[in-house]
């Protein structure tokens, strides 16, 4: 019933802009169209799914005086029906008022023939007898009210209503489906008016606005736009075509991020400073990257929001400085001469695809697609698993009107620029399968179910990051170049129950690692990752509680790797970028692998998370958050979050550092940030925060119960 109320209100918002325009031409005055007669085909054979059948309808319309201009504070009434007295009930709340456009609505009417009462403020009284609204339709109609002037003063009141259908000043505009899926057309098309007062418009993209004054004061006249111009009419943001149904959408952003960070940090073999003693040297860090991406979309089809386009073809590059300051030798090249400070720069095709839609199932947009190069690609709803730009084949689509969505992909990784994280143009020999399913209202309206599996095939090589550090294989025990097979079952979930939002996540990982460096020998996978999210909206703020729980394995020398590791995760959760676990990568003492990767909540022990291997033989992780979300001003929205983590084993690092009785507890990380949009759009968009982790006992047994700290911010600019 929503959908066709929208689509009703549509009608006659298109229709109020219509009046606006005929009205505001010099020297021509506006005449209603003549009524359009109508009739009702047969019904459909089928309803969209799911659709429950209406049991009323709705009248909507828009008044206008004899100038063709809007008129408001007119109170509108369904009255009783003619006939015998109580043939039928009239609700005594059928009534509305036009407001500034002159437009009115009344929902849910029950069935029948009324009687429809018009009275301008202080005026006289004006009706149209047997006005029909049937179950599920939606009647739109525009009304000109005689004897109005455009001061809106009323003529003085006579003894007995006005008849609207002596003057032909009612007209019926149109009548949407009902339930049953039955339409009303027009039988013939409406004669068009004289050329005198009509100027035909060849198109509907470069119609000049009027000049539109609703409001006395703060008045926002039309505004046409320029090319530099992102908030307006404009072709290069696909407001426009270039020819025929043909757009273009050009997209620049100028992304700056700085991040200033205390982590544990070795004093390697030798310290930065003469003199200097402890093992552990001076963790403070600056980072700092300016990125700038462009995006080129051509593609095809219209401005039908439900509709997929017929073909696209984009484009998309990402240029980055990054510059990175530590104070410790060994943190930016494994060689101490080359000292601690580093500065890079790369270039990176991140989307390079062509899109053609192949078939269409039916009048309720159902198609299939598919998509062949360098695309985007996130396999669930908060990036547990994989997401990454990378080189493929997907067949996509939708079934049931769009209830069901579906994704068939296989992906051949790219090598991954070390600093930046962008791609290069190189194969890494890394081999990915997707298939999922997306299903709609699965066990409850408004949750949507995502079943998937995923096939990953990690070939046997040697491979040395841009800085100079070993990462494939992983330079821990003994380092031989290996092959992975790993699976992974899921089954996760985004949405509400009632006013409870949810989401979560389960994976089952298969497989096998033809030798396991920490095992050194051949292993099974057997894994398992579950994550969960409740909250709730109380006015402006969202209170949230979730937990995580990545398996870890408490025999790191036998044959089974029971530890969860990812494909390339970028985890949107339990804080994300806000939390000091998530952000930062904590280098493991003593070895040439992390406890954790950047964007990512799993301690699997790899050495890179982009150009290293999955590592099933790891501590694992429990994971218990509280957070808030506060949306203190429109423009400004506050995010805190403070995470108790620990390890879910940790017989991996004991056997890897050699050191016997490590405390489960990781700590206790807290953090603030803040999102700030003068805009309240996406074009400018402000983003900082502050992050602190406080050592637990298994934290500090294995590096120091310094406090870790990071400040950081990004400022993105978007055209």
């Amino acid at each position: 019933m929503r959908k066709r109320i929208a689509s009703g209100l549509a009608a006659v918002c298109t229709l109020a802009a219509s009046a606006y325009l005929f009205a505001q031409q010099p020297g021509t005055t506006l005449t209603p169209p003549a009524s359009i007669v109508t009739q009702r085909t047969q019904p459909l054979p089928t309803r969209i799914p799911q659709q429950s059948v209406a049991s009323h309808g709705v009248l909507q319309g828009l008044v206008l005086n004899d100038y063709g201009q809007p008129s408001p504070g007119v109170q509108v009434q369904l009255g009783g029906l003619p006939g015998p007295p109580n043939s039928f009930p009239t609700p005594s709340s059928l009534r509305a008022r036009t407001a500034g456009d002159g437009i009115f609505r009344i929902l849910h009417v029950p069935p029948g023939a009324y009687t429809l009462l018009l009275t301008p403020p202080g005026g006289q009284l004006f009706r149209q007898s047997n006005v029909r609204i049937d179950a599920g339709q939606v009647l739109s109609v525009q009304i000109r009210l005689p004897g109005l002037s455009a001061q809106q003063l009323p003529a003085p009141l006579p003894q007995q209503p006005v008849d609207l259908s002596l003057g032909g000043s009612f007209n019926v505009i149109s009548r949407r489906p009902d339930a049953n899926g039955a339409v009303v057309v027009a039988a013939s098309p409406p004669q068009a008016p004289d050329a005198d007062v009509f100027q035909a418009i060849p198109d509907r993209w470069d119609i000049q606005m009027p000049d539109y004054h609703r409001y006395a004061s703060m008045e926002v006249p039309f505004i046409l736009g320029h090319w530099y111009d992102p908030f307006n009419r404009n072709r290069l943001k696909g407001d426009k075509p270039l020819f025929g149904r043909t757009f273009f959408n050009f997209t620049g952003i100028a992304l700056t991020a700085l991040d200033g960070r205390r982590l544990p940090v070795p004093s390697d073999i030798s310290t930065a400073q003469p003199g200097e003693y402890g093992f552990f040297g001076r963790g403070g860090q600056f980072f700092t990257a300016q990125t700038l991406l462009t995006t080129l979309d051509l593609f095809h089809g219209d401005t039908t929001a439900f509709r997929p386009v017929d073909w696209r073809l984009r484009v998309s590059t990402a240029a980055n400085l990054n510059y990175l300051a530590a104070r410790e030798n060994g943190v930016v090249y494994p060689d101490v001469r080359a000292g601690t400070t580093r500065f890079d720069e790369w270039v990176g095709l991140q989307e390079a695809f062509g899109e053609v839609k192949l078939h269409d199932f039916g009048p309720n947009y159902d198609f299939a697609s598919l998509r062949v190069g360098i695309q985007q690609f996130v396999s669930d709803f908060r990036g547990f698993l994989f997401a990454d730009e990378e080189p493929g084949v997907r067949l996509f689509g939708n079934l049931r009107s769009n209830r069901f969505q579906w994704n068939l992909a296989a992906f051949d990784l790219l090598e991954k620029n070390t600093n930046s994280g962008l791609n290069t143009f190189h194969r890494r020999g890394r081999d990915l399968a997707v298939a999922n399913l997306y299903i709609q209202d699965f066990f409850a309206k408004g949750y949507t179910a995502q079943f998937s599996y995923h096939f990953l095939r990690d070939n046997a090589s040697v491979h040395y990051d841009d800085n100079g550090f070993l990462v494939r294989p992983a330079p821990i025990g003994n380092p031989i170049p290996h092959r992975i097979d790993s699976q992974y079952i899921g089954w996760s979930g985004d949405g509400h129950i009632g006013r409870i939002n949810l989401t979560h996540a389960f994976y089952q990982a298969l497989g096998t690692d033809d030798y396991n460096q920490i095992a050194g020998r051949r292993t099974s996978i057997n894994a398992q990752l579950a994550a969960f999210e409740l909250s709730r909206d109380h006015n402006w703020l969202r209170f949230r509680i979730s937990g995580l729980y990545a398996s870890g394995d408490d025999q790191p020398r036998d044959g089974v790797a029971r530890g969860f590791s990812s494909i390339v995760d970028a985890e949107s959760f339990a804080g994300g970028e806000f939390s000091f676990f998530n952000r930062e990568s904590i280098r493991l003492t003593g070895t040439g692998v992390a406890l954790n990767a950047a964007d990512s909540f799993l301690p699997d022990l790899r050495s890179s998370k982009d150009e290293g291997q999955s590592n099933f033989n790891n501590p694992g992780l429990y994971l218990y958050n509280a957070g808030l979300d506060a949306k203190v001003l429109p423009t400004l929205k506050l995010v805190a979050n403070v995470n108790f983590l620990q390890f879910a084993r940790t017989q991996p690092l004991v056997f890897v550092l050699q050191q016997n009785g490590i405390q489960r507890t990781l700590g206790t990380d807290s953090s603030l940030g803040a999102i700030y949009r003068p805009l309240l759009s996406d074009n400018i968009v402000f983003v900082g925060g502050v992050a602190v982790l406080a050592p637990g006992r298994g934290f500090q047994e294995i590096y120091t119960a310094q406090t870790l700290v990071s400040v950081f911010g990004t400022i993105r600019f978007q055209f």
